[in-house]
């Protein structure tokens, strides 16, 4: 998360920084409804949000472990970023 903080400036900006704080907030809301986003077209077995508006969407993609009660954040990256391959799925 520091590497899209520095990137969007969030510290130097009021709207950056609200933008940063409101994907942080979806994100720690993943602990509550983890099963409520899409499966992930790279694998049934990731899940993606998307946050933001064009041109500023970002895809969280994320494991749930159901025995485990977690979430495991996988990526966060810009929408409009390749799609992933299984290696870069581990």
């Amino acid at each position: 998360m520091r590497l899209i903080f520095d990137y969007i400036h969030a510290g130097e900006t009021p709207a950056a920084f609200r933008w940063y704080r409101g994907l942080e907030r979806e994100i720690l809301s993943l602990e509550e409804t983890p099963n409520r986003c899409p499966s992930a077209p790279e694998s049934g077995n990731l899940r993606h949000l998307l946050y933001g508006r064009k041109p500023r969407v970002y895809r969280v993609i994320y494991r749930v472990l159901e025995e485990k009660k977690q979430v495991h954040v996988l990526h966060i990256r810009h929408s409009a970023q390749r799609r992933f391959r299984s290696p870069d799925l581990k």
